[in-house]
């Protein structure tokens, strides 16, 4: 999986509408292989963010949990820490 992709549901504070559309990029840039689409294919490659953007933003409003909101700063210093371990090689 896309290593820029992250966990959307559950955040505190919430979930903006440009972190899902930068994942809904993130996502159809790594299955189309293509970072920068040619012009002859850029308005379906636009037309596919905005499709995937519009379902997660479903998802996310339709998900029911009873756990509490994960705290943003707790996540990221926790991947700062894993970074931390993987590149001190």
């Amino acid at each position: 999986m896309c290593r820029n992709i992250h966990v959307l549901h559950n955040l505190e504070p919430a979930t903006t509408s440009d972190e899902v559309r930068a994942a809904a990029l993130q996502y159809v840039r790594k299955v189309s292989g293509s970072a920068k689409p040619s012009q002859a294919n850029q308005a379906a490659f636009d037309r596919a963010v905005e499709e995937i953007a519009h379902a997660t933003e479903h998802l996310l409003a339709d998900l029911v949990t009873t756990a509490p909101p994960k705290d943003r700063e707790v996540l990221a210093a926790q991947a700062r820490a894993r970074a931390a371990v993987r590149y001190a090689r």
